[in-house]
């Protein structure tokens, strides 16, 4: 159970509709290193977590991502609203405009709707937290490729807020790897244990 306040994490306040903008930045909404794949990916993984806190730094993170999905639907929105038919026109907006008109679709700036085969959930603590270390950087590159792109202050600000929260995260993801890595024994350190590999490393010989 979370208790919801009704705000965005920081405030977003566009002055300008720009549709170009939003296909690029929608990637982030339900592209394949978006927030929605990022918030179901922890939220997911924390279940099979056999460390409380580990389990609380994926809970704590994947509610987070919700609200940064929030986020990412906000400025999509705000950068469509009101839009012309004109204004679509020239945008290069109407294919999207075709199937969800104005609406806010979980879809990459390339137009793929979302999947969940973007992400992983495998059970296997060591496993998980490389793949949400590689998750962050990804989202990372990605508002990284967005700022390259974007020349609206008003956006560019709440992106910048995004990616500094990637980074964030991915400190995070390194702490818990950490705290992992001091509790593994030859009991359940499964990447180089001779029981699940079959070699006896004892009698390995270059």
């Amino acid at each position: 159970m979370w208790a919801y306040e009704k705000k965005l994490q920081y405030p977003i306040n566009i002055k300008q509709t720009n549709p170009i903008l939003a296909k690029i930045i929608i990637s982030q909404y339900g592209g394949p290193d978006g927030e929605l794949g990022a918030s179901l990916r922890y939220l997911s993984q924390r279940y099979t977590v056999p460390y409380p806190e580990i389990k609380a730094i994926l809970t704590d993170i994947g509610t987070e991502e919700l609200g940064h999905l929030e986020m990412v639907g906000t400025i999509v929105y705000q950068l469509t609203k009101n839009l012309s038919e004109e204004e679509i026109k020239k945008s290069g907006f109407s294919d999207y405009f075709i199937d969800h008109t104005t609406g806010v679709y979980p879809t990459s700036a390339s137009g793929s709707p979302y999947t969940a085969a973007s992400l992983q959930v495998k059970g296997d603590i060591i496993t998980d937290l490389h793949e949400d270390l590689a998750a962050e950087q990804k989202a990372r590159t990605t508002y990284d490729n967005i700022l390259r792109f974007c020349d609206d202050p008003d956006v560019k600000d709440a992106i910048r807020f995004l990616r500094a929260r990637e980074v964030v995260h991915y400190q995070r993801f390194g702490e818990a790897l950490r705290i992992v890595t001091d509790k593994l024994d030859s009991k359940n350190f499964y990447a180089f244990n001779p029981e699940f590999d079959g070699c006896d490393h004892k009698n390995t010989t270059k």
